[in-house]
């Protein structure tokens, strides 16, 4: 079985190269929307979602996430769009971080739709767990309550997209 839909799934990769120049608005908000389409439990939309192509938000998150990663070089691989994405606390709502996980893959799948790149990158809960996370959350506008679940680098990939690695044997089941 194939569609558009299926062999975009298929042929997404994560993006580590990207062109300098900035995403347009309307790809922006393509992605930013395809994100508030995800499934939340209970249809709640808990997470909340941060787009940031300020260059000194960009780089006080690069600075932030390399405190946390043993890993030469920008984290988030010198794209020129970061988007965060933040939950309620578990202690306040259990689906939270799960719900935004799901969020950062419909926005990683959109980006891929439309001609874009995106890589997940980690470490947002520990970043916005100290201090400065905090104080800079509170500048992006947010309440408090929420942890940070992941973000994405999106841009213009540098380079064409590699192809898929063969599948591990026995990935799934099927029990009739």
């Amino acid at each position: 079985m194939d569609n558009i839909v299926l062999k975009a799934l298929r042929e997404r990769r994560s993006v580590r190269a990207y062109k300098p120049e900035q995403i347009t608005d309307e790809e922006l908000i393509a992605v930013l929307d395809a994100g508030t389409y995800a499934p939340t439990g209970m249809n709640r939309q808990d997470p909340w979602i941060v787009a940031v192509q300020n260059p000194d938000i960009i780089s006080q998150l690069v600075t932030m996430n390399s405190k946390f990663t043993e890993q030469e070089g920008n984290p988030y691989y010198d794209a020129p769009t970061i988007v965060l994405v933040f939950a309620s606390h578990p202690d306040k709502w259990s689906n939270g971080f799960a719900d935004g996980t799901l969020v950062l893959g419909n926005m990683m799948n959109a980006a891929h739709a439309i001609g874009l790149g995106s890589c997940w990158i980690n470490r947002e809960r520990q970043m916005f767990e100290t201090d400065e996370g905090r104080k800079l959350m509170k500048q992006l506008g947010l309440p408090e309550g929420l942890i940070g679940v992941g973000a994405l680098s999106l841009g213009y990939p540098a380079k064409p997209l590699s192809t898929a690695r063969p599948r591990k044997e026995n990935y799934y089941r099927i029990v009739k």
